[in-house]
């Protein structure tokens, strides 16, 4: 299979080691269906929900295995994990500091990887979702500012079903009776009339606002029912933005949605 950009021998083998071990073991804890992955033009910013911490491996299947090096925006800290952090490294995943120190170096990492027509994926949220069915959440400027910058288009690749494997924050796979993830690219996310204007805090939460709805309106397309008017905020809730710590009364509910299915860290 073709892939694009064109990438150095290491850059090649260290996905391919990637490949190699986590693919098989992926076809084999969960079937899957994949919706217009072959959509995905190169130099995009895509854009994802986040409600598992198994998510980053099922986007990255979907996008590898259709002809694309997919490349995160990952907590620097997961860089000093041994082992996954020379897997992270060799792989070109772009590091962010949460204290923002080292945000201007991830945005310069993001532009020339797009520059070459590189994907970079993006979790608006920067966490796993409060919101307590799941829905998207309230999310951060990163994914608008990099695309705004650079004039990426800004692509919604969403998923549905992984949740049933490994649980928000969940300890252990569930691995039977067998899963199944339905992986999804959307249309592009209309942001023409904010290019080439300063990047103010307004432009920027507007153009957030529109990337979460969008991401939002595709996630409804795979599950089916109603999402929220607006959508969670666990500033508002109480909650911290970070971690694993989710009141009791924020649990996910049962749910009957339509679908086949049940059910990169920002600044």
């Amino acid at each position: 299979m073709r892939r694009t950009p064109a990438e150095p021998l290491g850059t090649r083998a260290a996905f391919g080691f990637a490949g190699a071990l986590v693919r098989p073991i992926m076809n084999a804890i969960i079937s899957r269906r994949w919706v217009g992955l072959k959509q995905i033009p190169g130099g995009s910013v895509v854009v994802s929900n986040h409600m598992s911490e198994i998510d980053p491996l099922v986007v990255a299947h979907a996008i590898y295995s259709n002809g694309h090096y997919p490349r995160f925006l990952a907590k620097a800290s997961l860089f000093k994990i041994p082992v996954v952090g020379k897997v992270l490294t060799g792989t070109g995943q772009v590091p962010v500091d949460r204290g923002g120190a080292g945000a201007g170096a991830s945005l310069e990492a993001g532009r020339k990887l797009l520059d070459r027509g590189g994907i970079i994926v993006v979790y608006p949220e920067g966490t796993l979702t409060r919101d307590p069915d799941l829905w998207p959440m309230k999310g951060h400027t990163g994914a608008a500012r990099l695309a705004l910058k650079t004039g990426a288009p800004v692509i919604p690749v969403v998923h549905w079903g992984d949740q049933e494997l490994l649980p928000r924050y969940g300890k252990s796979l569930k691995l039977f009776p067998r899963k199944r993830a339905t992986v999804k690219v959307g249309v592009p996310v209309d942001l023409d009339d904010l290019r080439g204007k300063p990047l103010t805090k307004g432009l920027l939460a507007e153009a957030t606002e529109r990337i979460m709805r969008a991401i939002t309106d595709e996630v409804q397309s795979l599950r089916g029912g109603t999402p929220p008017a607006e959508l969670w905020d666990p500033a508002a809730h109480g909650q911290a933005s970070t971690g694993r710590n989710i009141d009791e009364n924020t649990a996910p509910r049962e749910e009957s949605p339509t679908g086949e299915t049940r059910p990169g860290t920002e600044e």
